[in-house]
């Protein structure tokens, strides 16, 4: 199982961030605001995937850049929960400064299978 976070997996392209936020659909599921696109040109290639923390909650850049490597750490090790199929998604953090790893990686563990029985293909639908 490859368990790395390579740059090719991260979301940095301005327009498909801009497309995301534009077209993507969304819930919440504390501490993160989920939002998801999937992508049909992308289909078989790896997630990308975007976070963010707000300057409003956590004032200091030692406090986002800290929460942002939680939820990167949390995210590599179960982004195994998600089918490889082109699925751009955000996940924006809306918790407390002080939440620890323990209490992130379950939150992740959630929003990841929620995620993977929104965007799996529904039989039943003729697109």
């Amino acid at each position: 199982m490859n368990y790395r976070l390579p740059k090719s997996e991260r979301l940095h392209a301005e327009k498909l961030i801009k497309e995301l936020f534009n077209e993507g659909s969304s819930f919440f599921l504390y501490p993160f605001k989920v939002i998801f696109l999937r992508k049909i040109d992308l289909s078989g290639q790896a997630n990308q995937v975007l976070f963010s923390v707000s300057k409003k909650k956590i004032k200091r850049a030692n406090g986002r850049n800290f929460i942002k490597r939680r939820l990167k750490e949390a995210y590599r090790l179960n982004k195994h929960i998600l089918p490889p199929d082109g699925i751009i998604l955000g996940f924006i953090f809306v918790g407390k400064a002080e939440m620890s790893f323990a209490e992130l990686e379950p939150k992740m563990v959630q929003a990841l299978t929620k995620l993977s029985q929104e965007t799996a293909p529904n039989p039943l639908s003729h697109d």
